[in-house]
């Protein structure tokens, strides 16, 4: 089974819902939950946000903390998904901010944060760190590691 059918079943077997707030991924996640099978049952929608004013006004992440690390590190990952449930009346957020082309503020490094909110409890965030790659490649990495991490929470916990 996929990660998009684990988490449409169990999302559905609980009623519960899910919305997604990225940058990095760039609606990938969005697009990935919005083509399972019912999708309109469990998936409230998403928003993709790339830049500080964007993520301020939407998701109500701190900007000054934001300015300080070009809005790529835990605290902001963590404040997208919470902020998300919100904004989408869900139980469930799912969030991504990071880098997929090396750019001097990130050391021309690639990683990107992930976070898993349930309602304002944090069940999981963490790091993603790519080697090289095309950027479509990289993003679709992203999306890939950050649905799998939130199957794997959905099914066997935190």
């Amino acid at each position: 089974m996929n990660n998009i059918q684990i988490i449409r079943e169990h999302l559905l077997r609980g009623k519960k819902t899910v919305a997604v707030a990225e940058s990095v991924t760039a609606g990938l996640l969005q697009f990935a939950l919005a083509g399972a099978e019912d999708a309109a049952q469990f998936f409230q929608g998403g928003i993709t946000t790339y830049n500080l004013g964007q993520k301020y006004r939407h998701l109500r992440i701190e900007p000054i903390h934001a300015e300080q690390c070009n809005c790529v590190d835990e605290q902001v990952a963590i404040e997208m998904a919470k902020n998300v449930c919100k904004l989408f009346c869900s139980q469930w957020g799912l969030s991504i901010t990071g880098y997929a082309t090396p750019v001097p503020e990130s050391d021309n490094q690639l990683y990107a944060w992930y976070a898993i909110a349930h309602g304002d409890e944090i069940l999981l965030s963490q790091q993603l760190h790519a080697t090289s790659g095309a950027p479509a490649a990289v993003q679709n990495w992203y999306a890939d590691m950050a649905l799998t991490a939130f199957a794997n929470v959905l099914q066997f916990g935190h």
